[in-house]
C-alpha cells in the first residue's frame, strides 16, 4: 500500500524514505500497535461502523501477525512506520477489507495511544525493579544497625553514624523516585485514541469503549492536545533522570569508599576489572560506567524538551524524533538501576575500618559542645568556640580524641571564657565514644539502632504495599 500514490506524484527516494521512516524504533511498539487496531476495530464493529464479519476478519488477521511476531512484517523504509506495515500485512490476508481497520482513526492518535501503551508498562517494570533495590537495602541495613562510620559533610569527618543510617538515605531516595515515577505515570495513563488526526471523527465512535478496551483509566479529552502532547515522556524521562542521578550518587560513594585511603567498602569482583598494565589494580569499573550513563539519561532529556520547545499545535513528524530519546533514557535509566542493585547488594563493608575512622577525628565534637549546653547551660555557640579551640589544640598536640578529658577542656575553657567548666569526666568520655553518641540520637531519622529498626520497618510496609 502506498499513500503516496492518490494525493503525491512520484515516489519518495530511498534516502528521503529512510530519513523519515521511524520502522527502526518502531519495533518497541509493534505489540501495542496490534492491541490498539484490535480494540478499535473491535469498537467500530460494536458501534455498527463496520460490517461485522470485517471486523471479525481484521482480528483474525491481527491475531495472526501477534503470533507470527515482527519479522513477519515488510519492514523497508518505504513503508514508512509500524502502522502501515501492520495494515499492509493485514491487507495481504483479507484483502481491501483491511482498509476498515482506519475508519475513524489517524496513525496521529494511533502512535500517541501505542506510546502510551508501552511507556506504562516500561514505567511498571521500573518501579518493580526500585522496590526490589529497596528491600535489598533493608535486607543489607539490619545487618549493620550496630555498624559505626563517620557520616561526612563537604567530604570532611562530620558526625557519627552507622552504615545501616547511611544505607536508609539511599532507601529513602529511592522511595521518592518510586513516587515520582508513580505521578507520571498517572499523565501517561491517558487514552488519546479517537482524536484522528486533531479534531476527531464525524463518525460515530465510542471512545470510552476504547479506552476500557486498552486498560487507560482516563481519556485524554482535548483531540489537538491527544495528538500533539509529548509532556508524558518529558516528565517520564525527567523523573527517570533524578533516578539515575540517585543511582550515580550511590555508584560515586561506592568509588570513592573502595579506595585505599577510605578502605570502607570491598566491591565484589563481579562489578570490578584489573589493569591492562598494573596486575594489583581493582577498578570500580560498573560503578564508573553507571556514573557515566547518567550523563546520557540527562542528554535525552535535554533533547526532549529542545525538540518539544518550539512546535505549535497540533501533530508535527518532528514528534517522531522524541521516541527514539525516550527508549534510550528508559534502557539507560533501567540498566543503572539493575546493575547497581546487584552491585552494591555484594559490596561488603569494612566494620573495623568504619569505627576507626569514626574514632580518628574529632566527629563527636558536636556532642561535646551539646554536653556543654546540657550541663552549664552556655549558649550553644559558646560551646562551640570552646570545642572548636580544643580541637585545634589537640591536633596540634598530636592527642587523640580518647585522650581528651575534662581537665585539658578546662584550660582552653580558662583561655576563652576566664572560666572553668569542670565538667564530669566520664561525661566527657562518653560523649567522645562514637559508638555512645550513636545511641543517644533517638530522635525519628537519626542512626541509633532502635531508630533505624523502625524506619526498615516503615519502609518494608511501604514495599509491600505497593507490591500488592
Amino acid at each position: 500500500m502506498n499513500l503516496r500514490s492518490g494525493r503525491l506524484k512520484g515516489k519518495m527516494t530511498s534516502d528521503a524514505a529512510s530519513f523519515t521512516s521511524s520502522l527502526e524504533f518502531d519495533r518497541r511498539i509493534f505489540q501495542a500497535d496490534i492491541r490498539c487496531n484490535q480494540a478499535h476495530t473491535t469498537m467500530l464493529k460494536e458501534q455498527g461502523i463496520i460490517p461485522a464479519d470485517e471486523a471479525d476478519k481484521i482480528i483474525e488477521a491481527l491475531q495472526k501477525l501477534e503470533a507470527e511476531g515482527i519479522d513477519s512484517l515488510n519492514m523497508d523504509p518505504s513503508v514508512e512506520d509500524i502502522h502501515m506495515a501492520v495494515e499492509n500485512y493485514v491487507t495481504s490476508q483479507i484483502g481491501e477489507a483491511a482498509g476498515f481497520m482506519h475508519t475513524g482513526k489517524s496513525r496521529n492518535d494511533q502512535v500517541a495511544t501505542d506510546l502510551r501503551l508501552v511507556l506504562k508498562d516500561e514505567i511498571l517494570d521500573i518501579q518493580a525493579d526500585i522496590l526490589k533495590f529497596i528491600l535489598n537495602i533493608l535486607d543489607m541495613a539490619s545487618q549493620h544497625t550496630e555498624t559505626v562510620m563517620v557520616g561526612y559533610t563537604h567530604l570532611q569527618h562530620a558526625q557519627p553514624t552507622t552504615f545501616a543510617h547511611h544505607l536508609l538515605s539511599y532507601a529513602y531516595a529511592l522511595k521518592r523516585d518510586y513516587q515520582r515515577l508513580q505521578d507520571a505515570y498517572r499523565r501517561v495513563d491517558m487514552c488519546p485514541l479517537g482524536s484522528a488526526a486533531l479534531t476527531t471523527t464525524s463518525f460515530p465512535i465510542n471512545r470510552d469503549r476504547t479506552r476500557e478496551l486498552l486498560g487507560f483509566s482516563v481519556l485524554l479529552e482535548n483531540s489537538i492536545d491527544g495528538v500533539s502532547s509529548r509532556d508524558f515522556m518529558a516528565e517520564t524521562v525527567s523523573a527517570l533522570s533524578i533516578l539515575s542521578m540517585t543511582l550515580s550518587r550511590i555508584c560515586e560513594e561506592l568509588i570513592i569508599w573502595s579506595t585505599y585511603e577510605f578502605g570502607m567498602v570491598e566491591i565484589a569482583g563481579e562489578y570490578s576489572s584489573t589493569s591492562s598494565i598494573m596486575p594489583q589494580k581493582k577498578n570500580p569499573d560498573v560503578a564508573e560506567i553507571a556514573r557515566a550513563k547518567t550523563a546520557a539519561v540527562y542528554g535525552e532529556l535535554n533533547t526532549i524538551l529542545t525538540i518539544l520547545k518550539s512546535l505549535p499545535q497540533s501533530y508535527n513528524r518532528d514528534l517522531q524524533e522524541v521516541t527514539p530519546h525516550l527508549w534510550s533514557a528508559v534502557d539507560n535509566s533501567h540498566s543503572i538501576l539493575t546493575i547497581t542493585t546487584d552491585m552494591l547488594s555484594t559490596t561488603t563493608f569494612n566494620k573495623e575500618r568504619g569505627k576507626e575512622l569514626a574514632d580518628a577525628n574529632f566527629s563527636t565534637a558536636t556532642e561535646l559542645a551539646d554536653l556543654m549546653v546540657k550541663e552549664k547551660n552556655l549558649p550553644f555557640r559558646v560551646a562551640h568556640q570552646i570545642v572548636g579551640r580544643t580541637v585545634t589544640k589537640a591536633i596540634e598536640g598530636r592527642i587523640k580524641p580518647s585522650d581528651i578529658n575534662s581537665e585539658f577542656i578546662d584550660i582552653v575553657a580558662h583561655e576563652l571564657t576566664g572560666e572553668f567548666l569542670m565538667l564530669d569526666n566520664t561525661k566527657v568520655k562518653d560523649a567522645l565514644d562514637p559508638e555512645k553518641v550513636v545511641r543517644t540520637r533517638k530522635v525519628v531519622g537519626g542512626p541509633a539502632s532502635e531508630m533505624v529498626e523502625e524506619a526498615i520497618g516503615r519502609l518494608r510496609e511501604f514495599v509491600n504495599r505497593e507490591s500488592e
